[in-house]
């Protein structure tokens, strides 16, 4: 589909920016309390693997753009700006109101509610995968902090977990980049017409994240944690050994999972394996009902949106 219309491409390029507001924070988020991994130098990793990574592996994009519902037809370009302008603004009603919750939850409910109200094939298979492995994820990378913590107490008695940090935030980093980082890549799949991944599409994602990550940074530190539990240094890098594991892994399958989900999920098992008074249940039981009222809504909403869309456009 040769033909895009600008405004689907600006409509990816806005979102690959807000993705870098949201997800750029979070990532730096949970280190921020150690001085091995600075913000400019973590969000420089970031770009570089999100312009790499899909050269060697774009196979979560493909699941967007395919596998959950048929974009790549003339009919995808419209479907897919529906369901971007649902999702962001199903985010920033729930943001607004003090419940913070997915971006890749909402992209996902957004494309499968717009692919139905587009009328586009829709996989039902493949939707009840994402699903079940997004239910799973935050207790997947929960159960692996819990172990990492165990694992770090032992073998950084004697200093060392710098270090550790290092390498947790370069797997948590190469995850981001093999699975929730290409959402913002099959946004432009869709609105230009690709299914490969070229370096100069993946380093305009990588760009235009970029951007958005530097411009949310000073938030960094309040974006992800929301006071989920009293956190050490020593959470922060047993939460990204967890939630890299576990993205990772999904990305293998070719299941995008959120990577904000698997981080929370990793604080909450880091906090659980010292003491369960560290976790503040009631701001962890918030994030969750966001999370399940993030994909739902914003799958009726664009739905309806592109019921609309497809009749006004005949």
């Amino acid at each position: 589909m040769g033909g895009a219309v600008p405004w689907e491409i600006v409509v990816a390029g806005l979102f690959a920016v807000v993705a870098g507001m949201n997800d750029g924070g979070a990532l730096l988020a949970t280190g921020l309390k150690l001085p091995s991994v600075r913000p400019l130098t973590g969000i420089l990793t970031l770009v570089v693997l999100v312009a790499l990574v899909p050269l060697v592996t774009h196979q979560v994009a493909l699941t967007f753009v395919t596998r959950l519902a048929t974009f790549d037809s003339p009919d995808g370009g419209p479907a897919m700006t529906v369901a971007v302008v649902a999702a962001l603004a199903v985010v920033t009603v729930l943001s607004s109101r003090g419940w913070p919750t997915s971006l890749t939850l909402a992209i996902v409910g957004g494309l499968t509610g717009a692919g139905l109200g587009w009328g586009l094939p829709v996989s039902p298979g493949w939707v009840a995968l994402v699903l079940l492995v997004g239910v799973a994820s935050p207790f997947v990378g929960g159960s692996a902090a819990w172990l990492a913590v165990r694992l770090l107490v032992g073998v950084t008695r004697n200093g060392g977990l710098p270090h550790w940090h290092v390498a947790a935030f370069a797997v948590q980093s190469v995850a981001y980049a093999a699975n929730d980082g290409q959402k913002m890549l099959a946004l432009f799949m869709i609105a230009l017409g690709f299914s490969d991944a070229p370096l100069t599409y993946t380093a305009l994602v990588a760009g235009l994240f970029a951007v958005g990550a530097l411009y949310g940074m000073p938030k960094a530190g309040r974006v992800l944690s929301y006071g989920i539990i009293a956190s050490r240094p020593l959470h922060g890098v047993a939460a990204e050994v967890g939630a890299g594991l576990t993205v990772i892994t999904c990305a293998a399958i070719g299941t995008p999972v959120s990577m904000t989900q698997a981080i929370a999920g990793g604080l909450i098992g880091a906090g659980i394996a010292q003491s369960s008074g560290r976790v503040r249940w009631y701001a962890a039981a918030r994030i969750v009902l966001a999370w399940l009222v993030t994909l739902p809504v914003t799958l009726v909403v664009a739905a309806l949106a592109a019921l609309v869309g497809r009749e006004l456009t005949g």
